[in-house]
């Protein structure tokens, strides 16, 4: 906690009970570089509050039954699971508006590859 009230994060959350956050790393990037953030959408917000020419993209499972099954497949616990499927209900509603794009995560190599045209067409 620290750190969060030294300002050490772009952003930081409690997600599901536990702290996460995105250290300020501005400084350690080289010029032209692009820095790719995993993270929920509270954490987008302020990253795209912070700065509007963020480009945001919300990675989706198919659907509310393959992320049950994914979750099921970590091995996490019963609570865990319901848990995450609720909060994966209320951040779909919640990343309307504030991702440019979406793209749904039905096959790895072929989400991969649409991520990196979004961002190779984001830079222009």
């Amino acid at each position: 906690m620290a750190r969060v009230e030294a300002l050490g994060f772009h952003e930081w959350v409690e997600f599901l009970g536990n702290l996460y956050g995105t250290p300020i790393v501005d400084e350690r990037v080289p010029e032209g570089r692009d820095v790719l953030l995993e993270i929920e959408v509270e954490g987008a917000r302020k990253i795209k509050d912070a700065d509007p020419a963020a480009l945001c993209i919300f990675v989706k499972p198919p659907s509310p039954e393959e992320q049950e099954r994914r979750l099921r497949g970590r091995g996490d616990a019963e609570e865990v699971v319901q848990r995450r499927l609720a909060k994966a209900a209320e951040e779909a509603g919640a990343a309307e508006g504030l991702h440019a794009v979406e793209v749904v995560n039905d096959d790895l190599e072929r989400c991969v590859e649409e991520i990196l045209a979004i961002i190779e067409r984001a830079r222009g």
